[in-house]
């Protein structure tokens, strides 16, 4: 049996966001947003295309530092594809979380999600990914590091626009 491997399917699709906390996690602010930590991943998880997830021996990475900012927190996620991500993202529970994120977290200026194209079966570190976050902040989409807004396939130099429902993008500039 002979089984044709597409060029995508060399590749994983890396996903970074980091927030600015409004409050502390253990604060009645933000208990809608911790109680609902599980069964986000969860579903996550269970979504058609997920592949891996940074976590910590809690089950999430709200404890994992980033940037040395105590009030930033991360997800560090793997995807198959673009398609797989965004399908995850607008829909069900997450959309619902991500409807309400200005509630716990700061609204900032600067790009807080990069994606960028790794090779089957590589994890990223929080260190790469807050150098891809870093390099979009400063270059803007590139093969490096961009957004679903404007992304690139696998070895790509040419952007793909995506559509991202109006308001729950992360907008870079």
């Amino acid at each position: 049996m002979t089984t044709s491997t597409t060029p995508e399917a060399a590749y994983e699709l890396a996903q970074v966001n980091i927030a600015r906390l409004k409050a502390p996690l253990d604060s009645p602010q933000l208990k809608d947003f911790v109680d609902n930590l599980e069964p986000v991943n969860a579903d996550a998880e269970a979504a058609d295309g997920f592949v891996w997830r940074l976590q910590d021996d809690s089950g999430d990475a709200t404890n994992v530092p980033v940037f040395g900012d105590s009030w930033l927190i991360i997800n560090l996620t793997m995807w198959r594809d673009t398609n797989a991500l965004t399908a995850y993202m607008y829909q069900g529970r997450h959309r619902e979380m991500l409807a309400r994120r200005r509630e716990w977290f700061e609204r900032v200026q600067e790009a807080m999600t990069a994606l960028w194209w790794v090779p089957a079966g590589h994890r990223p570190t929080v260190a790469e990914a807050e150098s891809r976050l870093l390099h979009l902040r400063t270059n803007g989409p590139t093969p490096y590091a961009f957004t679903l807004r404007t992304s690139f396939p696998p070895q790509g130099a040419e952007p793909v626009l995506g559509e991202v429902p109006e308001g729950l993008g992360c907008s870079v500039r």
